[in-house]
């Protein structure tokens, strides 16, 4: 016994007057808890602040019935800090009122040997901060985290989704380090029964909520464009489809809708090649629209003016390469207006081998092609923009018509707004503006563009553009009391796995009102069946464009439409 003591005493020397701050801190590690507080992710939501992906937190309340079936009292802090003596009973009777449910109910889940039940699922934060501060042993909250998204389908190729882990595609995925904001915990001390010591420092670091996302898409109108989509592309059997809406003046992107939009409510429905945006991530051939571009660059250059005249023969052969048009036709006396107007390659082609090859890969590249444009989204495509000196025999010709050059829908959108826009190239805008959680909007600035082409030369082009709807070959395309312009485009389609030709793209490009080009709509059809050239896409176009002029209040044209002479 007296060795004992000795050994015991010895202990109790080296415990408090050698190291009595290690053993404390030892045994308050062993008491504290920690419980995590769900910071909320920030909503995404559309100009008019309509919501397309919003975030839930919710709190399960949960109990482990062995401890609290073992504690008769426990002892609970009132509102005005006094520390009270609390029976078993009474506990459960406030948890039951708490949660709206039965007594005898809470009693049955809370009593027994169970290590886990649950009491209430997804109850708000205020409800769940309100059940912990009774203090009842063996009952805690768990946070559970909920994305969903109103609008379905509609912007989903935009917005993207979530995951486990975050963001997972879209804008969820680029912008997750503004959603998602940042969890805080509460800290608080147990005895060794597992009852929360309500003496005990209480600290609580809040969550601090994400960043919402206003965007710059009308969604009222992105609705109405993917549904004109579905029923066209369905008409046609296309593959897939789509409508960019950009503005002319600021790059602000007011639609953009595919077909097959996933729903992010859902993503596992719609096929992986489906989830994306192809907007952005699809290189395709832009066929005849790169005409505009040509034209730019010939008149920048001085030579030709739209009046120019032009003989045009059945077939064109330069340096040993054969162009020929999508029509028959004998020798013509055409303007380049009419050239562009009929969509001929041969008077392009004469035109534009003029330009040295060095010349057609920087106005290309003065209007976007081969660069990103920047737009937040996952997975966007440069295009494929060969340098000239890597140019064959036939595609230093082909570029001038979009053949030997590939870009994504988006890149030949903006090449059509720096036409609009006085000759200045753009940075496309998808977001409006950051949000902070207390409602603070810091707008996203307007980027100062790049001139691709003078004012007065991208006023000639514009003059051809109407007059391919007024004179040429898209009569079709017709918005009531707006002067409109624009280019078809047809091209071969390279195929999903990069490998040849599987298809066509029909395609148009057009602006409105010409008399001052506010908005620039480019419709987009990939692989439909039948004869191409039978293919229109003007009654997407004519829908879309109407509807957008009347959504943002843009004047009708007061001034006549150009139509300039097609042939002399």
């Amino acid at each position: 016994m007296v060795a004992l003591l000795l050994v015991v005493g010895c202990r109790v020397v080296v415990i408090q007057g050698f190291d009595p701050e290690s053993y404390a801190s030892k045994a308050a590690d062993r008491r504290t808890q920690v419980s995590a507080l769900a910071s909320e992710r920030g909503a995404i939501v559309d100009r008019n602040g309509t919501v397309l992906a919003q975030s839930t937190v919710r709190y399960d309340i949960v109990g482990t019935p062995k401890v609290n079936s073992t504690t008769e009292t426990f002892r609970r802090v009132d509102g005005s800090g006094s520390v009270r003596t609390v029976t078993r009973d009474q506990g459960l009777q406030d948890l039951a009122g708490l949660l709206d449910l039965p007594e005898p109910e809470v009693r049955g889940l809370m009593t027994g040997d169970g290590l886990f039940t649950y009491l209430a699922k997804a109850v708000d934060p205020g409800l769940e901060r309100a059940v912990m501060e009774l203090g009842i042993p063996g009952v805690e909250s768990r946070p559970v985290k909920k994305r969903a998204y109103p609008q379905g389908p509609v912007a989903g190729s935009i917005v993207g989704f979530t995951n486990d882990e975050g963001g997972a595609a879209g804008l969820e995925l680029t912008l997750d380090d503004r959603l998602k904001g940042r969890d805080g915990e509460r800290t608080y001390q147990t005895g060794a029964d597992g009852i929360i010591i309500p003496t005990a420092p209480l600290e609580v670091v809040p969550a601090t909520n994400g960043q919402s996302v206003k965007l710059t898409i009308d969604t009222d109108l992105q609705y109405a464009a993917q549904q004109a989509l579905e029923t066209q592309a369905g008409k046609l059997s296309a593959d897939w489809a789509n409508v960019i809406v950009v503005e002319a003046k600021t790059g602000k992107i007011r639609a953009m809708a595919e077909t097959n939009s996933v729903d992010p409510n859902d993503p596992g429905a719609t096929a992986p090649e489906d989830r994306g945006a192809r907007s952005v991530q699809a290189a395709i051939e832009p066929g005849s629209t790169e005409k505009a571009i040509t034209a730019a660059a010939a008149i920048e250059e001085g030579i030709v003016s739209p009046d120019s005249q032009l003989v045009i023969p059945p077939g064109y052969t330069v340096n040993g390469q054969y162009f020929k048009d999508s029509f028959d036709h004998g020798t013509e006396k055409r303007t380049f207006a009419g050239v562009i107007g009929s969509s001929m390659n041969t008077g392009t082609v004469m035109v534009g081998q003029d330009l040295s090859r060095q010349q057609r890969y920087d106005y290309l590249r003065r209007f976007g092609i081969g660069s990103r444009t920047g737009v937040p989204l996952p997975g966007e495509s440069s295009g494929l923009l060969a340098a000239p000196d890597q140019w064959d025999g036939r595609q230093e010709f082909a570029v001038l018509f979009g053949q030997g050059v590939a870009q994504t829908p988006l890149q030949t959108t903006m090449a059509f707004q720096a036409i609009a826009n006085g000759g200045v190239l753009l940075k496309p805008r998808l977001i409006e503006a950051y949000v902070d959680p207390d409602g603070t909007e810091h707008p996203v600035e307007q980027e100062p563009g790049t001139r691709a082409v003078s004012e007065d030369t991208a006023r000639q082009t514009r003059d051809i553009l109407e007059s391919v709807v007024t004179a040429g070959g898209a009569k079709d395309i017709k918005v009531p009391g707006y002067r409109v312009g624009g280019k078809t485009g047809t091209a071969e389609a390279i195929a999903e796995s990069g490998q040849g030709l599987d298809g066509y793209t029909a395609s148009f490009v057009g602006m409105a009102p010409m008399d001052d080009p506010q908005y620039v709509v480019m419709v987009n059809v990939q692989r439909p069946a039948g004869n191409i050239y039978g293919i229109s896409t003007a009654p997407v176009f004519n829908n879309i464009m109407a509807r957008v002029l009347s959504t943002f209040g843009v004047a009708r044209s007061r001034t006549a439409s150009v139509s300039l002479a097609q042939k002399f």
